[in-house]
């Protein structure tokens, strides 16, 4: 994805204050949870703030020094499924990505618009996530989470 493009596309990461605000409200979540948002992942979830769009765990691993040494894979991959059980981060299945959530709720649906081009992804809520766990709920199951994934092209790969 990205190569097909030859037009530029804005960086949707965050940086400065707008990082800092929202890795102290990920320190405050994790604090009322009775949770602890350890340095390794602390610093996971800052590389995926600040890419602000789907990141795979190599590329987390790779980039996890800030002095340019790797992270071991465990490291990261651990710091990942903490990030997604408290609601920091989604998996993007299709992409076998992972990016960070912002939303306020710590249990909420996720759908992604997927852009097949140049890869850019943004979140949404599904409105047909509550259709979902009824019809789970019907059927016997109890839901955990509901991710939906759509493909296409974004506005600017379209024009």
């Amino acid at each position: 994805m990205g190569s097909a493009c030859d037009h530029d596309h804005h960086d949707h990461g965050l940086a400065g204050k707008s990082l800092a605000a929202e890795m102290a409200e990920a320190e405050a979540r994790c604090a009322k949870a009775e949770q602890r948002l350890t340095p390794p992942r602390r610093r996971v979830l800052e590389l995926l703030l600040k890419a602000g769009q789907p990141v795979k765990a190599y590329d987390l691993i790779a980039g996890f020094g800030e002095d340019g040494a790797p992270a071991k894979p465990p490291t990261v991959y651990r710091a990942l499924d903490f990030l997604e059980r408290q609601g920091f981060a989604h998996r993007i299945e299709s992409l076998n990505a992972y990016v960070a959530c912002r939303g306020d709720a710590d249990d909420h649906a996720a759908a992604f618009l997927i852009c097949d081009c140049c890869g850019a992804t943004r979140e949404i809520e599904p409105v047909a996530a509550r259709e979902i766990g009824i019809i789970g709920e019907a059927a016997g199951y109890r839901l955990t989470g509901v991710t939906i994934e759509a493909h296409g092209l974004c506005a600017d790969c379209r024009a």
